[in-house]
């Protein structure tokens, strides 16, 4: 796996990870006996304090797993009982399902995720939680929640995608002897913003890094400026801000550093299109505003710019497919996802990387749907999750932020999927950075970008 990222891996992937292992199926019971062992070695970490397990166990090679690692519970001079009885324990582990599951537990199975679920105990759940498919995320009945997951060889895609990630707890990965092996999903992590470029001694402000921003609306000038800030916090060189003339005295005032620029109704375009000569990149739509004229006016500027474009916010309504011979990158959240691809928004929060990847081969561009689990998705490969962000990123005025970013490493030469990447893991990098995390206003993170970026 390239420097930046670490493997996610599909229930497929995992397979044939296990399937390449010397002997196999014959030595598949090494394997089971390192990992249960794992389970019960983190089980004994995470709650020191803990005597009775209540190890609920299936069919499969899960509930194999499971077994073993009451075995190993109880040789360390612990109760362990294998049962479905889960009340009266100190600690659940859930071996019901591994990653063949997908689909909708049984109503059987149904019930006992819901009783361990109600039994108030730490769950600790073997590879991931019964109840969420390893390859996607989705959960399509009932799931375990669990405190704690024990994942063996690499984590999985799905203990990362929404909705599977809010069931699965801390993630521990556990090797248990398999080789590296392939996977398509990635998880950037932080070492990815090495990869974004810095200024050299014989750089000047115009090869840093030219954005041009393009937005802003009567009560709407805040987004705006918040993502050429934030570009120039991510390292811009060079930043323009294009407003309409009736915004741009207010924007003077809020934004001393970028180049401002005023335009009217009737010469938009072409003003736009002149300040985009000298721009490595044009970040569209940030309170640009919903009207007729403002929509025909984003479809004719995404026809002629020659430049790569992030489209953003209101540049996002009623967006059609159209070809472009430079990069483009969207960045819906799931409402405007979900108008992108006529659906329900509730059906892509339940399908997010397929969501995510009918949008990119739509509309032939880089899509990073924003979320806990942000995901990069491109027309062709794999997806990368950047899930570095906390809870304190769901306020107004971040995703200007996060366009900000994508523009600047963009602009510095970065492949549309790394900059989109790597702007998303600097954005949740400088929300955690933040002292204060009740409270957090999107303008907190353009000012700890640059101690992220190091």
């Amino acid at each position: 796996m390239e420097s930046g990222y670490e493997a996610l891996f599909t229930a497929a992937e995992m397979r044939a990870a296990e399937e390449a292992y010397e002997g196999f199926p014959g030595t598949s019971s090494a394997l089971m006996e390192r990992a249960g062992a794992a389970v019960a070695r983190e089980a004994v970490r995470a709650f020191p304090n803990a005597r009775r397990f209540a190890v609920v166990c299936g069919g499969g090679s899960n509930g194999g797993d499971g077994r073993i690692a009451a075995r190993r519970l109880r040789e360390a001079g612990l109760e362990a009982v294998e049962t479905d009885a889960v009340e009266g324990c100190d600690v659940v582990i859930d071996a019901l399902f591994g990653t063949g599951f997908h689909g909708a537990p049984r109503p059987h199975t149904t019930r006992l995720i819901e009783r361990i679920n109600a039994c108030g105990h730490p769950v600790v759940a073997v590879d991931l939680p019964s109840g969420v498919d390893a390859s996607t995320g989705e959960v399509a009945g009932a799931a375990v929640d669990a405190t704690l997951t024990v994942t063996f060889h690499a984590s999985k895609l799905g203990l990362h995608v929404a909705p599977g990630r809010f069931y699965a707890g801390e993630i521990v990965t556990a090797d248990i002897g398999l080789a590296p092996a392939p996977a398509a999903a990635r998880r950037a992590i932080a070492a990815l913003l090495r990869q974004v470029p810095r200024r050299a001694v014989r750089d000047s402000k115009f090869t840093s890094g030219a954005v041009l921003v393009v937005g802003g609306s009567a009560g709407m000038t805040g987004a705006p400026v918040l993502t050429a800030m934030a570009a120039l916090r991510a390292d811009a060189g060079y930043v323009t801000l294009a407003v309409p003339r009736e915004c741009l005295a207010v924007v003077e005032m809020l934004a001393l550093e970028p180049v401002k620029r005023g335009f009217d109704r009737d010469d938009a375009e072409e003003t736009i299109m002149a300040e985009a000569e000298r721009a490595d990149v044009v970040a569209l739509g940030p309170g640009l505003g919903r009207s007729p004229e403002t929509r025909s006016l984003v479809a004719r500027l995404l026809d002629r710019l020659e430049v790569p474009v992030v489209v953003d916010a209101d540049a996002l309504f009623c967006l059609r497919p159209a070809e472009r011979a430079h990069p483009t990158i969207l960045t819906p959240h799931t409402g405007e996802l979900a108008r992108l691809l006529e659906r329900e928004s509730a059906w892509v929060d339940a399908h997010r990387l397929e969501a995510a990847r009918a949008a990119a081969e739509m509309y032939g561009a880089v899509v990073l749907l924003k979320g806990a689990d942000t995901i990069v998705q491109a027309p062709e490969g794999g997806p990368v999750i950047c899930d570095s962000g906390p809870p304190s990123l769901a306020t107004a005025g971040t995703g200007d932020v996060l366009t900000g970013v994508i523009a600047a490493f963009l602009a510095k030469g970065l492949d549309p999927v790394t900059a989109a990447a790597a702007a998303a893991t600097a954005h949740g990098l400088a929300a955690s950075a933040v002292p204060q995390q009740a409270g957090l206003v999107a303008s907190d993170l353009i000012a700890e970008l640059p101690s992220v970026l190091g």
